[in-house]
């Protein structure tokens, strides 16, 4: 079976979190007799690579306007690809994207991994609505990353009838060997108990109220990650005098997870529906860490369940998530008992294999039927 995944972004260019989820369901699948090809733009075109053992193509970009990327070799691409390919699985938003399909006339069976509502743009979203419902409308199947975010999501509600839903996973190095001198030498940085931020520094993100929330707690909180908002909020920290905020920039791999092993909790203080899921939260939940996030109605409440697996807190309110951090650094008992409830959760619904099991499933419905059955879950 091969699968095209069409995204305005992917690696090694961006590494967000709709790339990290393209990428885990291409590896995922793969060990079920899957072929990935990821579909892109880039700084160049027609540029063939190979990103951990998938196929990765891109079209240049042309220009970018409103977050959506514009390419006049894109629909060439589209159009060969899609002839070399089973089935096209299709990462939404990206408005170019549904016009590429039909202006490039597939006939190839699609499904949409649909990853969030269109916030931002609303006024843009007018004209686009009635290419966007006819490229849902025409899908085989919508694919929705949690429960929580198909019961807040009025386009989804639209289309309930062919709706799966797939929890994005990640593959567990937990259980790996751990690099000890690099846990010691970030352990002598940072000596003192801290909580934990990784991802991208982007407006939705709410870490402006994680620094004014850092004025009212006793521990350390440690950002890890870059973005457009880095030296807005460096500058923010400085101002107020939030010297237990320390901004780490892009780490590698190894330094994440030995930060996540030390860190007596891990913080995702998002205040905007823009983040639809939150593949940071998976990551904490594999390595047994307790969580706070923000009530969003999108996935950070799926995988982070209040008072089981962590707490949730109101959005954009440093005084909850302070008080929150204050609870979990001086109750070390129930944060470890979340911690432990977190790997649990991680264990039942977020793995890579669980993940890889449904989508090929998926998959293989879509190729044998002309009808939506619904796949059961696996």
């Amino acid at each position: 079976m091969r699968v095209l995944h069409v995204f305005k972004t992917y690696m090694p260019e961006t590494y967000g979190g709709i790339e990290r989820v393209i990428n885990s369901i291409a590896g995922s699948t793969a060990a079920l007799g899957v072929e990935s090809t990821v579909l892109s733009l880039g700084r160049q075109t027609d540029t063939a690579g190979n990103v951990d053992g998938h196929r990765v193509l891109t079209g240049k970009r042309d220009i970018e306007f409103a977050s959506t990327g514009f390419s006049r070799d894109f629909i060439r691409l589209l159009r060969r690809e899609a002839a070399e390919h089973d089935l096209i699985n299709y990462h939404f938003p990206w408005p170019f994207m549904d016009f590429s399909h039909f202006a490039a006339r597939i006939n190839t069976k699609y499904v949409v991994t649909y990853h969030s509502d269109i916030i931002r743009q609303r006024n843009l979203l007018k004209l686009y609505r009635p290419l966007m419902r006819r490229f849902l409308r025409e899908a085989d199947r919508l694919i929705a990353t949690s429960e929580n975010y198909v019961s807040t999501s009025p386009t989804l509600k639209e289309y309930a009838d062919k709706v799966e839903i797939i929890p994005p996973g990640i593959e567990d190095v937990a259980n790996g060997d751990p690099d000890s001198d690099l846990i010691e030498t970030w352990r002598g940085r940072f000596p003192r108990s801290f909580f934990l931020y990784t991802g991208v520094l982007r407006y939705y993100k709410g870490l402006s109220f994680l620094v004014d929330a850092a004025l009212a707690v006793d521990v350390d909180i440690l950002i890890v990650g870059a973005g457009p908002e880095e030296a807005r909020l460096r500058a923010l920290a400085s101002a107020k005098g939030a010297d237990n905020v320390h901004f780490l920039g892009r780490l590698d791999e190894a330094d994440k997870y030995a930060l996540l092993s030390l860190c007596d909790g891990f913080v995702f203080p998002s205040h905007l529906r823009s983040e639809a899921y939150g593949m940071s939260l998976v990551e904490a939940a594999m390595m047994s860490k307790p969580m706070i996030c923000c009530e969003i109605g999108t996935g950070t409440s799926f995988i982070n369940v209040n008072e089981e697996t962590g707490l949730v807190v109101p959005p954009e309110s440093s005084a909850d998530i302070a008080n929150a951090i204050n609870r979990l650094s001086r109750s070390p008992e129930e944060a470890s008992r979340f911690g432990r409830m977190a790997r649990r959760r991680y264990e039942e619904l977020l793995t890579a294999d669980r993940m890889g099991r449904v989508y090929k499933a998926l998959y293989q419905n879509v190729l044998n039927s002309e009808d939506r059955r619904q796949i059961i879950s696996q």
